[in-house]
């Protein structure tokens, strides 16, 4: 049994006809009860009633009775219906110790009767010698309708069972059909069908509520799956002129073999290519996974300061560090290669100036990088640090892919920080402030 269905309706008939028997049992022997209890009861007020006679009247009153006996207080039969044929309801020790009145079972014949016949007898002492009266019933008509429930009630519960489980298979499958229809539509979704969702639900019970967090779940990979798409597309893009540039130097170098310095320019063309191919992949690289972060406590203005005047010279920036000192756990490589992808953004735009400044806030660390460049283009600000996002050419001097902002937000994303794009103060360019 694989299918839920099949083992929710077995569970459920199951527990049913556990239920349904005990119920029946129970009933049987409420029903044989209640019918004994009536028998006693009848048989207390036929004995009370003959017992007030006897005390009034003599001890022939026994014998008009269907089933009663008198005996002596040492247990000799005195009276009895003539039906018992002498046959005793007590024995003579039961006799003996009758104090109160007390009720039991006894099989005995009647008549003429080969067999004997199930009886109910009370028995009590009646008068003033400490006489024993015996009354007793027959048990035949209870024991029969004892039966009878019982055999009703036998053959009702194969019948009750089949019913309950009938009924507990359609209620399963009613609750389980949305389920089915959510199966097979995630089963029909395929990474083409962008604007295909699940169906609704109605209500707001576990499945309605299932149906709606696995349709927002297809939402996410659809935004995922249409990024890495446009990922890939960019990449491809991007690959293609270094490669192009690279191979058709390789070939002009093979076709002037006889002019050296044709072959050197060619090559070193090429070598060119295969080291921004080389930066290209890494970078790819790096945004493919999670950047790792290995933090340590590190003291972000003595850093800042150590790590900027260098890097400024290197891409032409006079870099100034101000602020006040704030240490936070960062990783010393990784906060290295934001400052460097920070400083080739802005000397790609044509600024000369950079001012760092470090502080914090309620939300910690704080980084301010801001140039005295062009800024970022109004329209670009809300993808500064999207991947392959570039400036026009009046802005950007430089020939990069537009990976150095993404990777900054990367890294920063990997210290559990955010990272911001503005223009304007201190010095009325760009402005990109790290918040770790």
């Amino acid at each position: 049994m694989r299918s839920l269905r099949s083992r929710l309706v077995v569970i459920f008939a199951v527990g049913s006809a556990l239920t349904l028997l005990l119920g029946l049992g129970g009933l049987y022997a409420l029903v044989d009860l209640r019918l004994r209890s009536a028998l006693d009861t009848e048989l207390s007020y036929r004995s009370a009633d003959l017992a007030a006679s006897i005390t009034v009247r003599e001890g022939r009153i026994v014998r008009s009775d269907p089933l009663a006996q008198l005996y002596t207080a040492d247990g000799a039969l005195i009276a009895g219906s003539p039906s018992l044929n002498g046959h005793r309801l007590l024995s003579e020790e039961q006799v003996r110790f009758t104090d109160q009145p007390w009720m039991t079972d006894a099989e005995t014949r009647i008549g003429h009767s080969t067999g004997t016949v199930p009886l109910r007898v009370e028995a009590r002492r009646v008068g003033t010698s400490g006489e024993v009266l015996a009354v007793a019933a027959s048990r035949r008509v209870i024991d029969r309708a004892s039966l009878s429930a019982l055999v009703g009630l036998v053959a009702a519960a194969p019948l009750l069972i089949v019913a309950l489980s009938g009924a507990g298979w359609l209620v399963v499958r009613a609750a389980l059909r949305p389920v089915d229809a959510l199966t097979r539509e995630a089963a029909a979704i395929s990474s083409f069908d962008h604007d295909r969702r699940l169906p609704r639900v109605a209500g707001d019970d576990e499945i309605a509520r299932l149906a709606t967090t696995l349709d927002g779940m297809l939402d996410r990979l659809r935004v995922a799956f249409e990024r890495e798409r446009a990922f890939v597309d960019d990449a491809s893009h991007e690959l293609r002129t270094p490669i192009a540039v690279l191979r058709g130097e390789l070939e002009l170098a093979l076709t002037a073999l006889d002019d050296p310095a044709e072959v050197e320019q060619s090559l070193r063309a090429a070598q060119t290519q295969a080291v921004r191919l080389t930066r290209l992949a890494e970078d790819l690289l790096l945004l493919a996974g999670d950047p790792v972060a290995v933090r340590e406590p590190v003291e972000l203005l003595a850093f800042t300061a150590a790590e900027t005047p260098a890097l400024g010279r290197v891409v032409g920036l006079r870099i100034e560090t101000t602020g006040s000192p704030v240490e936070a756990p960062v990783d010393a490589d990784r906060l290295r290669q934001v400052f460097t992808n920070l400083a080739g953004n802005s000397a790609a735009a044509g600024a000369g100036a950079v001012r760092v400044t470090i502080g914090h806030d309620e939300a910690g660390a704080l980084i301010e990088w801001a140039d005295d460049g062009p800024g970022f283009p109004p329209a670009l600000l809300g993808s500064a640090f999207d991947r392959f996002v570039r400036g026009d050419a009046a802005r950007a001097r430089g020939s990069g892919a537009g990976l150095g902002l993404s990777i900054v937000r990367a890294i920063v994303t990997a210290h559990g920080g955010t990272v911001q794009a503005g223009n304007g103060a201190p010095l009325g360019g760009a402005v990109v402030t790290v918040r770790i």
